[in-house]
């Protein structure tokens, strides 16, 4: 349910709009391509980050029929005048839903929406509705400013109206200008962002404001579950700087979340297991990236989980969040 994909061509929306880094592919070697970000290397890909064939046959050696497909979030691109991010949105989940088209019993799509615009965000949102897209991903953050912001409360209220599920998925990793070396973004940042995320839903009352939302956080949810002894504390013993918008402690909430299963570490999983419950963990790779579970749950098989877990992390969970059933 955490796979990305991208067209294998790209319009350059820098050149249509006038402006701006977005996200261009140049074709230099067969079977790659590379993702530039205005003019500097953002990243390398191989032909299974577009071709739909090619991730079925990949799949398939990990006995994976169904993949979850959504954007890399390099592309939200939130920075952008809310019309032309609109643009691009459009473009993007136009090739999604042409997948899941093409292939209705191996894709699934998540859309993408111009956040920065609430409005414009509703209006895609209600078109995804109309396409048959069960949900959508969103950044941790829009433009540095937090989820729980009242400004955002009309999307995740549209969300829940329609009955479309919400995937977070870190991006603009805060501290990122003053860690760029080891990869710190990747392994520190992101972690960060999404506890950041799961707090800011928490404490800014959305989703006790909302309890039919269906929210999935990437990476296992980050540092928000193994971090939960120390928010929950810290909501106890400050109340007067924590628990200002919502009076409900944050453990309430953790089998209220889903969560997918990357954590590259099963004593992790289990810890995340036994504390948010079975019925809340789903199968999540991040698929093609390398720092995805490539090997596709095959550490899960290997942890003799009860096989009513496994099979609620293979699928059902899935099922659960996507679908509400």
């Amino acid at each position: 349910m955490h796979t990305h994909i991208l067209p294998e061509k790209l319009p350059d929306f820098a050149e249509k709009f006038g402006y701006g880094d977005f996200i261009h592919l140049v074709h230099e070697r067969e079977g790659f391509a590379n993702m530039m970000k205005g003019g500097v290397f953002f990243r390398e890909i191989a032909k299974n980050c577009w071709d739909p064939e090619v991730r079925i046959r990949e799949y398939e050696l990990y006995r994976t029929s169904v993949q979850v497909v959504c954007t890399i979030p390099v592309m939200f691109s939130y920075w952008a005048k809310s019309e032309d991010c609109l643009d691009l949105s459009m473009f993007l989940n136009d090739h999604l839903a042409g997948i899941a088209d093409d292939y209705p019993e191996r894709y699934i799509p998540l859309g993408t929406v111009p956040m920065q615009d609430t409005d414009l965000a509703i209006r895609e949102l209600q078109r995804l509705k109309e396409l048959d897209f069960p949900g959508v991903q969103i950044g941790s953050n829009i433009n540095g400013l937090n989820l729980s912001e009242v400004r955002f409360f009309p999307f995740f209220e549209a969300c829940q109206e329609l009955d479309m599920a919400v995937f977070i998925h870190p991006w603009e990793m805060m501290g990122e200008a003053d860690m760029k070396k080891y990869w710190l973004p990747w392994l520190v940042g992101m972690p960060a962002e999404t506890a950041r995320a799961a707090c800011s839903l928490v404490f800014g009352g959305v989703l006790e404001r909302l309890p039919h939302l269906r929210v999935c956080l990437a990476h296992a949810g980050g540092s928000f579950v193994p971090t939960i002894g120390r928010i929950e504390h810290g909501f106890n013993c400050r109340p007067d700087l924590v628990a200002v918008d919502n009076p409900v402690t944050p453990r309430h909430y953790l089998n209220k979340i889903w969560y997918d299963s990357a954590t590259h570490d099963p004593q992790l999983l289990r810890y995340i297991l036994e504390v948010v419950g079975d019925d809340r963990v789903c199968l999540g790779t991040d698929y093609p990236f390398p720092l995805g579970d490539l090997e596709i749950g095959a550490f899960i098989e290997q942890m003799g989980l009860p096989s009513e877990t496994v099979e609620r992390i293979f699928y059902k969970n899935t099922i659960a969040w996507l679908y509400g059933h």
